[in-house]
């Protein structure tokens, strides 16, 4: 390092800088800077180590370092401030059990774990004169929005919270260390995901309740120009693994379906191969690990909420489940074009062609290529027309596949015409919807040797929710 004169403050002050030079500010606020950190000598030393610094990677780290000690000092001493005026000119306190006007018992430190580090401040406490049980009482907490004997703040619990959110917990706890420097046990994340989650359901009971009463929730305010575009509705299920028995990991995995619902607005645009694709503009999802009138019930919420009784073109695209068809005929029909998920369709081609024409022989491919074709053109009588004629004399076996896809086809008479569709640039393939299932569902709960209990599940997948519908903030606003 070279030896560079160091200034004294009179020297400082008389240097000359060009008209309207930034470097002025920029200089005084580092003198200022100077000053404190020579007042305190936790700062001194960290401006020593920055002083031995030769690297950039090593002076930005200890500069961050620097930069929250100095958050620290400036929230302490901010808090220390309020404190007294709070004291002094906060309202009056009253004993909750009798009454009376409760008397100050001077002021007691407070220690809480916050994203810039420990910070210390002390705070007047309050008592009923009578001894009443449960009277002692800090004001200035309840000010702060902090609970007694709460040791993390709550922006730390959000920051740990949203890592659990998309990585196991224990690496959420070595992210958060290594993001922050912070400690935090994996089971401490664990406890609040489960806190926070629990009051997402009970918000969400509360929503329902109230649809149940006859109250449609208030519509979310969006965009006009969005508000005119199509909108599309869809469900599917995925399979997640859970413990057989409550409280244990032992015995063998029990699956069950997770429902996932996505409503959406959607445009077009023009890839550079000059293909129109079909580009989400909103989307909003919802999910319930529970049976198909529980998620109609969800999906209906979240459906209000994005404006469907008011929307233009609505369009409902699912593969054939009946439980979600049934759904679609409880509560969209009536205002939605339903369509069937055009590869599900396929799928089910190429079940009868394999029937009709014994296996996967070339008969059975050229067939079933010309019938996706039909059936993409809109098409459907013709297909339904070659069927007959090729079920006829087919053994027994044989002969149910092809009759289930006639019934099939003729159930979704109203929901297979492709060609229509795609001429109205709607969709006819369900990927958005599976795709809602896999980032929501399958990367965060389907890892390698992952359980889940019932509890564990619901409370980090409504964390999920409120992240993917970009209300996870707003949940954490007081």
């Amino acid at each position: 390092m070279c030896d560079a004169k160091k200034l004294t403050h009179a020297e400082r002050s008389v240097i000359v800088y060009p008209k309207g030079h930034r470097l002025k500010e920029i200089y005084l606020m580092k003198l200022h800077l100077i000053d404190i950190v020579k007042e305190e000598p936790m700062l001194k030393k960290i401006e020593s180590e920055i002083e031995d610094a030769i690297t950039l990677k090593a002076l930005v780290f200890i500069s961050f370092r620097l930069g929250l000690a100095i958050a620290v000092l400036i929230i302490e001493y901010i808090l220390a401030q309020r404190a007294e005026l709070f004291a002094k000119n906060g309202p009056d306190c009253f004993c909750p059990k009798c009454g009376t006007l409760m008397n100050s018992k001077g002021f007691r430190p407070r220690t809480m774990n916050t994203l810039l580090g420990k910070i210390r401040w002390e705070r007047q406490l309050r008592r009923c004169p009578k001894g009443c049980k449960g009277s002692h009482i800090a004001p200035f907490d309840d000010e702060l929005g902090i609970q007694p004997y709460q040791k993390y703040s709550n922006e730390l619990k959000q920051m740990a919270c949203i890592l659990a959110i998309f990585v196991p917990y224990n690496i959420a706890a070595s992210l958060l260390e290594s993001l922050t420097g912070i400690e935090i046990n994996h089971v401490t994340i664990w406890n609040w995901v489960q806190c926070i989650g629990k009051q997402a359901v009970m918000k969400l009971d509360a929503e329902l309740e109230n649809l149940n009463n006859g109250n449609n929730p208030e519509e979310e305010d969006i965009e006009p120009e969005v508000a005119l575009l199509p909108m599309l509705i869809g469900g599917d299920g995925v399979m997640v693994p859970f413990r057989p028995v409550r409280g244990t990991a032992e015995g063998k995995t029990v699956w069950k379906e997770v429902k996932v619902g996505i409503i959406a607005r959607i445009t077009h645009k023009t890839t550079k191969k000059g293909k129109e694709i079909s580009v989400t503009v909103r989307r909003r999802l919802t999910a319930v690990l529970g049976n198909i009138n529980e998620f109609q019930s969800r999906l209906w919420l979240t459906s209000l909420k994005e404006g469907v009784l008011s929307a233009g073109t609505i369009v409902w695209l699912s593969d054939g489940g009946r439980g979600f068809w049934g759904l679609f005929n409880n509560l969209y029909s009536k205002c939605a074009q339903g369509v069937l998920d055009f590869f599900h369709a396929a799928q089910n081609l190429w079940k009868g062609a394999k029937a009709m024409f014994d296996g996967r022989t070339k008969k059975a491919h050229g067939w079933f290529k010309k019938a996706r074709h039909n059936l993409r053109l809109g098409d459907a009588e013709k297909v339904l027309d070659e069927i007959e004629i090729n079920s006829k004399n087919l053994p027994e076996d044989a002969e149910k596949i092809s009759k289930n896809l006639v019934i099939y086809l003729k159930e979704h008479e109203n929901h297979i015409k492709y060609d229509k569709y795609k001429e109205s640039g709607l969709p006819i393939g369900s990927g958005m919807v599976e795709s809602a299932c896999k980032w929501l569902i399958q990367q965060r709960f389907k890892c390698v040797g992952m359980r889940w209990s019932e509890n564990g599940f619901n409370h980090l997948l409504h964390l999920r929710l409120l992240w993917v519908n970009g209300e996870y903030d707003d949940f954490f606003e007081p």
